[in-house]
């Protein structure tokens, strides 16, 4: 959320640690880029028991500008379901500007798939899911294909196998025409999340705003979709996810929108019974062996 507190842990080296009461074996501040920055590092969770496991990538939110991989929710909401979990830190946008927070993130996913046979992974089952900016950048992976791709691992593809995208942002130029009336900020103002992401006033920075669209790269080869959006979330417009449906869908791609009645940003989501049973088959569905 825009408001979210960082909460950023870096003190503790990498360790593997044993199994974990509920079932978990758990590697903390893995580094995917070599003498990389403290924010390049990931939590990786792995079931025990024998794998390879399909693995679902987390992608915190907090506008860009705070947030942790501590505490993933998927990691809550998938418990018990044999998925491995992977939760990302990425630069901030006071740290480095877009697309230096989709580079990292693609980071992540090559290295994931180069150390697969390392924690039990399964490389050609991956799929990444994010709330706010979080479901921002797990959009840019479904459909920036092999764009973006910088530093280590080039060889490993950083494609993802499925996206869930909690209301995240898609247009950042449209986000004010369609915002509800209680709003706390515009969104085209210097200071805002957007442009603090971008690197000046949207408006004088509508190339790199393009850049940062997922909608911008949708293609037939993308992986399927599953976007899940507030009606009433004053922050990231409800049409931010209708622009992301229409483009996929123009593409060829698999995609559902899920419009949750009466909720906010985030909030009123688990009053929905539906949400997580929806989760969990689209991503049994789209993760399952080939």
């Amino acid at each position: 959320m825009y408001t979210a507190v960082a909460l950023l842990a870096f003190a503790t080296p990498a360790l593997l640690l044993a199994a974990d009461p509920d079932g978990w074996k758990v590697s903390r501040d893995l580094a995917y880029v070599s003498y990389g920055a403290e924010r390049q590092t990931l939590d990786l969770y792995v079931p025990s028991g024998a794998g390879p496991f399909p693995l679902v990538i987390w992608i915190h939110g907090g506008a860009w500008k705070t947030g942790s991989k501590a505490d993933p929710r998927a990691l809550r909401l998938l418990a018990g379901e044999r998925y491995a979990i992977a939760s990302l830190n990425y630069r901030l946008s006071h740290q480095a500007k877009f697309p230096a927070q989709i580079e990292d993130c693609k980071a992540a996913v090559r290295w994931l798939r180069a150390n697969a046979a390392k924690y039990s992974l399964d490389p050609a089952r991956f799929a990444a899911w994010g709330a706010s900016a979080g479901g921002h950048l797990a959009a840019l992976l479904g459909t920036a294909g092999d764009k973006f791709d910088l530093g280590e691992h080039t060889g490993k593809s950083s494609r993802v196998q499925a996206v869930v995208d909690y209301f995240g942002p898609t247009d950042f130029l449209r986000m004010d025409a369609h915002a509800l009336p209680s709003a706390p900020f515009k969104h085209n103002a210097i200071d805002s999340p957007e442009s603090l992401l971008v690197g000046g006033p949207l408006l004088e920075n509508d190339l790199v705003a393009a850049r940062a669209n997922p909608a911008t790269y949708a293609s037939k080869d993308d992986p399927p979709f599953l976007i899940v959006h507030g009606d009433q979330d004053p922050l990231v417009p409800l049409d931010q996810s209708k622009v992301l449906e229409s483009a996929l869908g123009k593409a060829g791609v698999p995609v559902s929108l899920y419009v949750v009645a009466g909720a906010g940003h985030g909030q009123g989501f688990e009053k929905d019974p539906k949400i997580v049973p929806m989760v969990k088959e689209f991503l049994g569905r789209a993760l399952r062996p080939r």
